[in-house]
Protein backbone atom coordinates (compact mmCIF):
# COMPACT_ATOMS: atom_id res chain seq x y z
CA UNK A 1 0.00 0.00 0.00
CA UNK A 2 1.29 3.49 -0.87
CA UNK A 3 -0.09 6.80 0.34
CA UNK A 4 0.78 9.32 -2.37
CA UNK A 5 -0.20 12.50 -0.55
CA UNK A 6 -0.79 11.99 3.14
CA UNK A 7 -1.44 15.68 4.10
CA UNK A 8 -1.84 16.82 7.73
CA UNK A 9 -5.52 17.47 7.02
CA UNK A 10 -6.16 13.80 6.33
CA UNK A 11 -7.71 11.85 9.16
CA UNK A 12 -4.72 10.84 11.22
CA UNK A 13 -6.35 7.82 12.87
CA UNK A 14 -7.37 6.42 9.50
CA UNK A 15 -3.87 6.97 8.18
CA UNK A 16 -2.24 5.26 11.15
CA UNK A 17 -4.69 2.36 10.86
CA UNK A 18 -3.81 1.81 7.22
CA UNK A 19 -0.10 2.14 7.89
CA UNK A 20 -0.29 -0.37 10.74
CA UNK A 21 -2.11 -2.80 8.44
CA UNK A 22 0.68 -2.43 5.90
CA UNK A 23 3.35 -3.06 8.57
CA UNK A 24 1.62 -6.19 9.84
CA UNK A 25 0.97 -7.72 6.43
CA UNK A 26 4.18 -9.79 6.63
CA UNK A 27 6.44 -11.41 9.19
CA UNK A 28 9.46 -11.34 6.90
CA UNK A 29 11.79 -8.77 8.43
CA UNK A 30 13.03 -7.36 5.12
CA UNK A 31 9.48 -6.97 3.80
CA UNK A 32 8.39 -5.24 7.02
CA UNK A 33 11.35 -2.84 6.91
CA UNK A 34 10.65 -1.94 3.29
CA UNK A 35 6.95 -1.41 4.07
CA UNK A 36 7.86 0.83 7.01
CA UNK A 37 10.13 3.10 5.03
CA UNK A 38 7.87 3.26 1.95
CA UNK A 39 4.91 4.33 4.10
CA UNK A 40 7.03 6.83 6.02
CA UNK A 41 8.29 8.45 2.80
CA UNK A 42 4.75 8.65 1.46
CA UNK A 43 3.34 10.06 4.70
CA UNK A 44 6.02 12.73 5.16
CA UNK A 45 6.72 13.53 1.47
CA UNK A 46 10.43 12.87 2.08
CA UNK A 47 12.93 12.29 -0.70
CA UNK A 48 14.70 9.40 1.02
CA UNK A 49 14.17 7.19 4.05
CA UNK A 50 16.27 4.84 6.16
CA UNK A 51 15.57 2.32 8.92
CA UNK A 52 18.63 1.72 11.07
CA UNK A 53 18.69 -1.05 13.68
CA UNK A 54 21.09 -1.90 16.45
CA UNK A 55 23.21 -4.98 15.81
CA UNK A 56 24.53 -7.42 18.41
CA UNK A 57 27.52 -5.10 18.89
CA UNK A 58 25.22 -2.16 19.71
CA UNK A 59 26.12 -0.30 16.51
CA UNK A 60 23.45 1.18 14.25
CA UNK A 61 23.33 -0.32 10.77
CA UNK A 62 21.15 0.67 7.83
CA UNK A 63 18.80 -2.28 7.27
CA UNK A 64 16.77 -0.65 4.51
CA UNK A 65 17.25 2.55 2.50
CA UNK A 66 14.69 3.66 -0.09
CA UNK A 67 13.87 6.59 -2.31
CA UNK A 68 10.65 8.12 -3.64
CA UNK A 69 10.52 5.50 -6.38
CA UNK A 70 10.65 2.69 -3.77
CA UNK A 71 14.02 1.58 -5.04
CA UNK A 72 16.75 0.46 -2.67
CA UNK A 73 19.65 2.90 -2.29
CA UNK A 74 23.21 1.65 -2.51
CA UNK A 75 25.82 2.23 0.22
CA UNK A 76 23.20 3.60 2.68
CA UNK A 77 25.67 3.87 5.56
CA UNK A 78 27.34 6.81 3.79
CA UNK A 79 24.15 8.73 2.99
CA UNK A 80 22.80 9.85 6.36
CA UNK A 81 23.82 12.35 9.02
CA UNK A 82 25.40 10.00 11.57
CA UNK A 83 25.40 12.76 14.17
CA UNK A 84 21.59 13.01 14.09
CA UNK A 85 21.08 9.25 13.96
CA UNK A 86 23.36 8.54 16.91
CA UNK A 87 21.94 11.42 18.97
CA UNK A 88 18.35 10.27 18.53
CA UNK A 89 19.28 6.65 19.28
CA UNK A 90 21.19 7.71 22.38
CA UNK A 91 18.71 10.20 23.82
CA UNK A 92 15.48 8.61 22.57
CA UNK A 93 14.04 11.99 21.49
CA UNK A 94 12.79 12.74 17.96
CA UNK A 95 14.55 15.46 16.01
CA UNK A 96 13.35 17.88 13.32
CA UNK A 97 15.66 20.06 11.24
CA UNK A 98 13.60 22.25 8.89
CA UNK A 99 16.75 23.66 7.28
CA UNK A 100 19.90 21.77 8.20
CA UNK A 101 22.15 24.33 6.52
CA UNK A 102 21.02 27.11 8.81
CA UNK A 103 20.81 25.05 12.00
CA UNK A 104 23.63 26.06 14.36
CA UNK A 105 24.24 22.42 15.40
CA UNK A 106 24.14 20.96 11.88
CA UNK A 107 25.36 23.54 9.39
CA UNK A 108 29.04 22.84 10.01
CA UNK A 109 28.77 19.03 9.98
CA UNK A 110 30.63 17.49 7.06
CA UNK A 111 27.91 14.95 6.29
CA UNK A 112 25.23 17.62 5.98
CA UNK A 113 27.31 19.69 3.61
CA UNK A 114 28.65 16.76 1.58
CA UNK A 115 25.21 15.22 1.08
CA UNK A 116 23.51 18.57 0.44
CA UNK A 117 20.87 17.88 3.10
CA UNK A 118 18.15 20.47 3.69
CA UNK A 119 15.28 19.02 5.79
CA UNK A 120 15.71 16.08 8.20
CA UNK A 121 13.36 14.06 10.43
CA UNK A 122 14.60 11.31 12.75
CA UNK A 123 12.64 9.43 15.42
CA UNK A 124 13.57 6.49 17.67
CA UNK A 125 12.18 2.99 17.25
CA UNK A 126 11.30 2.34 20.86
CA UNK A 127 9.49 -0.59 22.45
CA UNK A 128 8.93 -0.18 26.17
CA UNK A 129 12.28 1.15 27.42
CA UNK A 130 14.41 -0.32 24.66
CA UNK A 131 15.54 1.69 21.62
CA UNK A 132 16.16 -0.78 18.81
CA UNK A 133 16.99 1.78 16.14
CA UNK A 134 15.74 4.87 14.32
CA UNK A 135 13.62 5.92 11.35
CA UNK A 136 15.33 8.68 9.39
CA UNK A 137 14.00 10.68 6.42
CA UNK A 138 15.41 13.71 4.66
CA UNK A 139 15.16 15.93 1.62
CA UNK A 140 17.94 17.48 -0.39
CA UNK A 141 15.51 19.39 -2.61
CA UNK A 142 13.67 21.77 -0.35
CA UNK A 143 14.09 23.30 3.10
CA UNK A 144 11.10 23.59 5.40
CA UNK A 145 9.29 20.61 3.87
CA UNK A 146 8.88 18.98 7.31
CA UNK A 147 6.74 20.49 10.08
CA UNK A 148 6.17 19.68 13.75
CA UNK A 149 2.97 17.91 12.63
CA UNK A 150 5.10 15.65 10.42
CA UNK A 151 7.36 14.93 13.38
CA UNK A 152 4.34 13.94 15.51
CA UNK A 153 3.01 11.76 12.69
CA UNK A 154 6.36 10.06 12.17
CA UNK A 155 6.68 9.44 15.93
CA UNK A 156 3.28 7.73 15.94
CA UNK A 157 4.16 5.67 12.86
CA UNK A 158 7.48 4.66 14.44
CA UNK A 159 5.68 3.38 17.54
CA UNK A 160 3.65 1.03 15.36
CA UNK A 161 6.69 0.17 13.25
CA UNK A 162 8.73 -0.79 16.33
CA UNK A 163 6.14 -3.43 17.26
CA UNK A 164 5.97 -4.79 13.69
CA UNK A 165 9.77 -4.93 13.39
CA UNK A 166 10.13 -6.70 16.73
CA UNK A 167 7.45 -9.25 15.77
CA UNK A 168 9.24 -9.90 12.47
CA UNK A 169 12.59 -10.19 14.25
CA UNK A 170 11.20 -12.69 16.77
CA UNK A 171 9.59 -14.66 13.97
CA UNK A 172 12.91 -14.75 12.12
CA UNK A 173 14.65 -15.98 15.27
CA UNK A 174 11.99 -18.67 15.73
CA UNK A 175 12.43 -19.82 12.14
CA UNK A 176 16.20 -19.87 12.53
CA UNK A 177 15.92 -21.75 15.83
CA UNK A 178 13.62 -24.29 14.22
CA UNK A 179 16.06 -24.77 11.34
CA UNK A 180 18.96 -25.18 13.76
CA UNK A 181 16.99 -27.67 15.85
CA UNK A 182 16.19 -29.70 12.74
CA UNK A 183 19.85 -29.67 11.73
CA UNK A 184 20.88 -30.79 15.21
CA UNK A 185 18.26 -33.53 15.13
CA UNK A 186 19.63 -34.78 11.81
CA UNK A 187 23.19 -34.53 13.18
CA UNK A 188 22.20 -36.63 16.19
CA UNK A 189 20.57 -39.23 13.95
CA UNK A 190 23.72 -39.39 11.83
CA UNK A 191 25.89 -39.67 14.93
CA UNK A 192 23.67 -42.39 16.41
CA UNK A 193 24.08 -44.39 13.21
CA UNK A 194 27.84 -44.25 13.67
CA UNK A 195 27.42 -46.33 16.83
CA UNK A 196 27.10 -50.11 16.52
CA UNK A 197 23.50 -51.16 15.85
CA UNK A 198 24.03 -54.48 17.66
CA UNK A 199 26.64 -56.16 19.81
CA UNK A 200 28.64 -58.64 17.73
CA UNK A 201 28.54 -62.11 19.31
CA UNK A 202 31.82 -63.38 20.73
CA UNK A 203 32.04 -66.89 22.20
CA UNK A 204 32.75 -66.84 25.91
CA UNK A 205 31.78 -63.21 26.41
CA UNK A 206 28.63 -61.26 27.31
CA UNK A 207 28.90 -57.64 26.14
CA UNK A 208 26.63 -54.58 26.42
CA UNK A 209 26.96 -50.82 25.94
CA UNK A 210 25.17 -47.54 26.67
CA UNK A 211 25.57 -44.03 25.17
CA UNK A 212 23.83 -40.90 26.45
CA UNK A 213 24.68 -37.43 25.06
CA UNK A 214 24.45 -34.46 27.42
CA UNK A 215 23.35 -32.26 24.49
CA UNK A 216 21.84 -32.86 21.08
CA UNK A 217 25.13 -34.32 19.87
CA UNK A 218 28.05 -35.83 21.74
CA UNK A 219 31.82 -36.07 21.84
CA UNK A 220 31.65 -39.56 23.36
CA UNK A 221 31.39 -42.75 21.38
CA UNK A 222 31.85 -46.48 21.70
CA UNK A 223 32.64 -49.04 19.04
CA UNK A 224 33.10 -52.74 18.44
CA UNK A 225 35.93 -53.40 16.00
CA UNK A 226 36.33 -56.92 14.56
CA UNK A 227 39.80 -58.47 15.03
CA UNK A 228 40.83 -60.82 12.20
CA UNK A 229 41.76 -64.35 13.28
CA UNK A 230 45.44 -65.01 13.80
CA UNK A 231 47.11 -67.63 11.58
CA UNK A 232 45.87 -71.06 12.58
CA UNK A 233 42.85 -69.72 14.49
CA UNK A 234 39.29 -70.38 13.35
CA UNK A 235 37.70 -67.19 14.68
CA UNK A 236 38.77 -63.63 15.26
CA UNK A 237 38.35 -61.49 18.34
CA UNK A 238 36.65 -58.22 19.10
CA UNK A 239 38.01 -54.80 20.04
CA UNK A 240 36.02 -52.64 22.46
CA UNK A 241 36.43 -48.86 22.25
CA UNK A 242 35.21 -46.09 24.55
CA UNK A 243 36.32 -42.54 23.75
CA UNK A 244 35.72 -38.96 24.87
CA UNK A 245 36.54 -35.81 22.90
CA UNK A 246 37.60 -32.96 25.17
CA UNK A 247 34.97 -30.49 24.00
CA UNK A 248 31.20 -30.17 23.75
CA UNK A 249 28.54 -29.72 21.09
CA UNK A 250 29.00 -29.78 17.33
CA UNK A 251 32.82 -29.36 17.26
CA UNK A 252 33.18 -32.40 19.54
CA UNK A 253 30.68 -34.38 17.46
CA UNK A 254 32.63 -33.69 14.26
CA UNK A 255 35.93 -34.64 15.89
CA UNK A 256 34.26 -37.75 17.31
CA UNK A 257 33.25 -38.85 13.80
CA UNK A 258 36.80 -38.21 12.55
CA UNK A 259 38.27 -40.16 15.48
CA UNK A 260 35.98 -43.14 14.95
CA UNK A 261 36.83 -43.51 11.28
CA UNK A 262 40.56 -42.92 11.90
CA UNK A 263 40.80 -45.43 14.75
CA UNK A 264 38.80 -48.05 12.84
CA UNK A 265 40.96 -47.70 9.75
CA UNK A 266 44.18 -47.81 11.80
CA UNK A 267 43.13 -50.93 13.72
CA UNK A 268 42.22 -52.65 10.47
CA UNK A 269 45.61 -51.81 8.95
CA UNK A 270 47.83 -52.91 11.85
CA UNK A 271 47.83 -56.21 13.74
CA UNK A 272 49.50 -54.63 16.77
CA UNK A 273 47.01 -52.42 18.73
CA UNK A 274 49.80 -50.17 20.03
CA UNK A 275 51.06 -49.58 16.50
CA UNK A 276 47.48 -48.93 15.34
CA UNK A 277 46.87 -46.31 18.04
CA UNK A 278 50.17 -44.66 17.16
CA UNK A 279 49.08 -44.37 13.53
CA UNK A 280 45.66 -43.01 14.55
CA UNK A 281 47.34 -40.51 16.86
CA UNK A 282 49.61 -39.18 14.11
CA UNK A 283 46.66 -38.72 11.77
CA UNK A 284 44.56 -36.96 14.42
CA UNK A 285 47.43 -34.67 15.38
CA UNK A 286 47.63 -33.59 11.75
CA UNK A 287 43.88 -32.92 11.55
CA UNK A 288 43.26 -31.49 15.03
CA UNK A 289 42.02 -27.88 15.21
CA UNK A 290 41.81 -25.61 18.25
CA UNK A 291 43.99 -28.12 20.16
CA UNK A 292 41.19 -30.68 20.32
CA UNK A 293 42.15 -34.17 21.48
CA UNK A 294 40.43 -37.36 22.54
CA UNK A 295 40.94 -39.85 25.36
CA UNK A 296 40.33 -43.45 24.34
CA UNK A 297 40.36 -46.91 25.90
CA UNK A 298 40.76 -49.99 23.72
CA UNK A 299 40.33 -53.56 24.92
CA UNK A 300 40.89 -56.58 22.69
CA UNK A 301 39.06 -59.79 23.56
CA UNK A 302 39.73 -63.21 22.11
CA UNK A 303 36.94 -65.82 21.73
CA UNK A 304 36.69 -68.09 24.79
CA UNK A 305 40.20 -67.10 25.88
CA UNK A 306 41.33 -65.52 29.15
CA UNK A 307 43.93 -63.07 27.79
CA UNK A 308 42.81 -59.45 27.38
CA UNK A 309 44.90 -56.63 25.93
CA UNK A 310 44.13 -53.09 27.11
CA UNK A 311 45.46 -49.74 25.86
CA UNK A 312 44.48 -46.36 27.29
CA UNK A 313 45.23 -43.09 25.54
CA UNK A 314 44.85 -40.78 28.52
CA UNK A 315 41.47 -42.32 29.35
CA UNK A 316 39.80 -43.14 32.67
CA UNK A 317 41.12 -46.38 34.19
CA UNK A 318 39.47 -49.54 32.90
CA UNK A 319 37.84 -51.40 35.80
CA UNK A 320 38.06 -55.16 36.29
CA UNK A 321 36.00 -56.93 38.93
CA UNK A 322 37.43 -60.26 39.99
CA UNK A 323 34.54 -62.62 40.75
CA UNK A 324 36.72 -65.11 42.64
CA UNK A 325 38.24 -62.66 45.13
CA UNK A 326 35.74 -59.83 45.03
CA UNK A 327 38.64 -57.43 44.29
CA UNK A 328 38.54 -54.44 41.95
CA UNK A 329 41.49 -53.67 39.66
CA UNK A 330 42.22 -50.53 37.63
CA UNK A 331 44.16 -50.55 34.38
CA UNK A 332 45.68 -47.10 34.05
CA UNK A 333 46.58 -45.12 30.95
CA UNK A 334 49.37 -46.34 28.71
CA UNK A 335 49.91 -43.13 26.77
CA UNK A 336 48.77 -39.56 26.15
CA UNK A 337 45.38 -38.70 24.61
CA UNK A 338 45.15 -38.95 20.84
CA UNK A 339 45.83 -35.68 19.05
CA UNK A 340 48.40 -34.29 21.53
CA UNK A 341 51.86 -35.50 20.48
CA UNK A 342 52.43 -37.18 17.10
CA UNK A 343 55.56 -38.89 18.46
CA UNK A 344 53.73 -40.60 21.35
CA UNK A 345 54.29 -44.35 21.70
CA UNK A 346 51.64 -46.44 23.43
CA UNK A 347 52.12 -49.28 25.87
CA UNK A 348 49.56 -51.94 26.76
CA UNK A 349 48.34 -54.09 29.63
CA UNK A 350 47.93 -57.83 29.26
CA UNK A 351 45.68 -59.43 31.88
CA UNK A 352 43.92 -62.74 32.40
CA UNK A 353 40.17 -62.79 33.09
CA UNK A 354 38.51 -65.79 34.71
CA UNK A 355 34.92 -66.88 34.17
CA UNK A 356 32.64 -64.42 35.98
CA UNK A 357 35.11 -61.53 35.87
CA UNK A 358 33.66 -58.25 34.59
CA UNK A 359 35.37 -55.44 32.69
CA UNK A 360 34.00 -51.85 32.51
CA UNK A 361 35.00 -49.09 30.10
CA UNK A 362 33.42 -45.70 30.79
CA UNK A 363 33.78 -41.98 30.16
CA UNK A 364 33.96 -39.32 32.85
CA UNK A 365 30.31 -38.41 32.33
CA UNK A 366 29.73 -41.30 34.75
CA UNK A 367 32.16 -40.41 37.54
CA UNK A 368 31.91 -36.60 37.20
CA UNK A 369 28.09 -36.44 37.21
CA UNK A 370 26.69 -34.07 39.86
CA UNK A 371 23.50 -34.16 41.88
CA UNK A 372 21.58 -30.97 42.82
CA UNK A 373 23.73 -30.64 45.95
CA UNK A 374 26.90 -30.52 43.85
CA UNK A 375 28.12 -33.97 44.96
CA UNK A 376 29.97 -36.14 42.41
CA UNK A 377 28.84 -39.63 41.51
CA UNK A 378 32.47 -40.66 41.81
CA UNK A 379 34.56 -43.70 40.97
CA UNK A 380 33.96 -45.42 44.31
CA UNK A 381 30.19 -45.45 43.75
CA UNK A 382 30.62 -46.87 40.25
CA UNK A 383 32.94 -49.60 41.62
CA UNK A 384 30.46 -50.54 44.34
CA UNK A 385 27.59 -50.87 41.85
CA UNK A 386 29.76 -53.00 39.55
CA UNK A 387 30.79 -55.26 42.44
CA UNK A 388 27.22 -55.67 43.73
CA UNK A 389 25.80 -56.59 40.31
CA UNK A 390 28.71 -58.40 38.67
CA UNK A 391 26.77 -61.66 38.63
CA UNK A 392 24.09 -60.23 36.35
CA UNK A 393 24.14 -60.28 32.53
CA UNK A 394 26.13 -57.43 30.98
CA UNK A 395 23.00 -55.64 29.75
CA UNK A 396 21.58 -55.60 33.29
CA UNK A 397 24.85 -54.28 34.73
CA UNK A 398 24.74 -51.44 32.21
CA UNK A 399 21.05 -50.77 32.94
CA UNK A 400 21.74 -50.70 36.69
CA UNK A 401 24.58 -48.21 36.31
CA UNK A 402 22.39 -46.07 34.07
CA UNK A 403 19.45 -46.19 36.49
CA UNK A 404 21.56 -45.46 39.56
CA UNK A 405 23.20 -42.51 37.77
CA UNK A 406 19.77 -41.09 36.83
CA UNK A 407 18.52 -41.48 40.40
CA UNK A 408 21.64 -39.84 41.74
CA UNK A 409 21.38 -36.85 39.38
CA UNK A 410 17.78 -36.31 40.55
CA UNK A 411 16.90 -34.10 37.60
CA UNK A 412 20.15 -32.11 37.51
CA UNK A 413 21.21 -31.12 33.99
CA UNK A 414 24.01 -33.48 32.85
CA UNK A 415 27.33 -31.75 32.32
CA UNK A 416 28.91 -34.41 30.12
CA UNK A 417 28.12 -37.34 27.85
CA UNK A 418 28.01 -40.83 29.33
CA UNK A 419 29.36 -43.95 27.63
CA UNK A 420 29.51 -47.41 29.22
CA UNK A 421 30.83 -50.69 27.81
CA UNK A 422 30.64 -53.86 29.92
CA UNK A 423 32.21 -57.22 29.05
CA UNK A 424 31.66 -60.27 31.28
CA UNK A 425 33.52 -63.53 30.72
CA UNK A 426 31.01 -66.38 30.67
CA UNK A 427 32.93 -69.46 29.53
CA UNK A 428 36.43 -70.82 29.10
Amino acid sequence: MTLPSARPSEDRLALLYRVTQAFNSSLELEAVLNAVIDEVIAATRAERGFVMLRGPDGQLTARTARGLDQRTLSAPEFQVSRGIVERVAREGRPLLASDARSDDWLKNRASVMALGLRAILCVPLQLKDQISGVVYVDSRLQAGIFTPADLDLLTAIAASAAVAIENARLYQLAVEKGRLERELQVAREVQTRLLPATVPPLPGWDIAAHWQPAREVAGDYYDFVPVPPAPGEAAGGLGLVAADVTDKGMPAALFMALTRSTVRASLAAAADPAEALGQANRLLCADSVNSMFVTLAYVRLAPAAPEVLCLSAGHNPVLIYRAGSGQMEQLWRTGLPLGVDPAERFGQHSVQLAVGDVLLLYTDGLTDALNPAGEEFGLARAQAILADHAGLPAAEIVATLERRLTDFADGAIPLDDVTLVVARRTAA
